[in-house]
């Protein structure tokens, strides 16, 4: 370990947190979302901790289903924004990866290629967050050519929701409704629409598949609903070690811009992690990190390798120091606040020169 910048990875609570979305959607497959490097916590560390316990895998990339199957991983695996042109079709098929569409011309592809084999493919509509989907005027007419298609062995019908980490948003209800109309219309025999929230506060949007991705990494879905109220566990804690430690003198300025003064004369720790490292840059004057147990706040700006922190209340810290950015503690959620920004956001940017530790193996 050089810097000893890191990020502890507790598979264990990740396994925890699938079994959490079992007993949210008892009824369901789970398809466990682990694109963007299974966000962030890393892509074959966490699809090997789940292998055998979620009924699927969802990424969003072709490149990420293909590494998943270099890997050695089996079973399904889907491509949530599909393919791009015929080649990654052909590719995908002799690899068995499940295929969204969501786009005519994706279909009119389908249609038209010579596979290996058929695949399974995931109809997206819109229902309302005008992304990605069909329109549902059109969507039994793709429904159609794609179920009498050589190239395609099983049909489900998918959507994404676009507020259901707001539980009193009336987009909620809309797209619920919508949704259900069309699987009463086109009667497929499997069916996806909850990401983590609906999967913790919609049962009315389980149906046959749920995509869980943040909650798995034990983080909430909800501004207001802290992930421990939820019974979820934090996957990813995120350490540094304090490499130097000062004395500024009252009305003594810190670090680029002098934006902080020193009230009084105050113990400062110099902290091996910034922007570089996928911490955030900007933050609000809340900020804190965890030293030994105790909150400590960060005072002036964030730099690429470094941050600097008032430790009058962690008198022992000092070089070598362990600090936590976040993790137990101090949830992801608090710093996605301090940073006027999301907790997916933080997971996922944390970069390749922080080492990842592996905790909890295999069951």
């Amino acid at each position: 370990m050089s810097r000893g910048t890191r990020a502890v990875i507790d598979l264990d609570a990740l396994r925890h947190n699938l079994r959490v979305a079992r007993q949210a959607a008892p009824h369901s497959r789970v398809l466990a979302v682990v694109k963007a490097d299974g966000y962030g916590h890393g892509l074959r560390a966490v699809a090997g901790a789940l292998a055998g316990l979620a009924d699927g895998l969802g990424v969003a990339t072709f490149d990420e289903g293909m590494a998943l199957r270099d890997s050695g991983v089996a079973g399904t695996v889907l491509l949530m924004e599909g393919v791009m042109n015929t080649a990654q079709l052909q590719q995908a098929a002799g690899a068995g990866l499940d295929l969204v569409v969501h786009q005519p011309w994706q279909v009119s592809m389908l249609l038209a290629a010579r596979l290996s084999r058929p695949v399974r493919v995931w109809l997206k509509v819109n229902t309302g967050m005008h992304r990605l989907g069909m329109e549902p005027a059109g969507a039994a007419l793709f429904w159609q050519q794609l179920r009498a298609s050589a190239n395609v062995t099983d049909l489900v019908l998918m959507s994404h929701m676009a507020c259901a980490d707001e539980p009193d948003h009336a987009m909620n209800r809309q797209q619920q409704e919508g949704f259900a109309a069309l699987v009463q219309q086109l009667a497929p025999a499997g069916a996806s629409l909850a990401n983590s929230a609906t999967t913790l506060n919609l049962p009315g949007g389980h149906y046959q598949w749920v995509r869980p991705g943040l909650m798995l990494y034990g983080a909430s879905p909800f501004a207001n609903t802290p992930a421990t109220e939820l019974d979820l566990r934090p996957v990813m804690q995120l350490e540094a070690r304090v490499i130097s430690r000062m004395v500024v003198p009252a009305g003594g300025a810190l670090g680029y811009g002098a934006t902080w003064q020193a009230p009084r004369d105050t113990p400062v720790a110099v902290v091996a992690i910034g922007y570089g490292d996928g911490y955030p840059r900007h933050l609000s004057p809340a900020a804190q990190v965890l030293i030994k147990g105790v909150r400590c706040p960060v005072v002036g700006r964030v730099s690429m390798d470094m941050i600097t922190v008032d430790v009058s209340a962690q008198p022992d810290a000092g070089p070598h120091t362990s600090v936590t950015l976040w993790g137990p503690g101090l949830p992801v959620e608090a710093v996605a606040a301090w940073a006027n920004t999301v907790n997916y956001e933080l997971l996922c940017q944390i970069t390749g020169r922080v080492e990842r530790e592996y905790r909890g193996g295999a069951e």
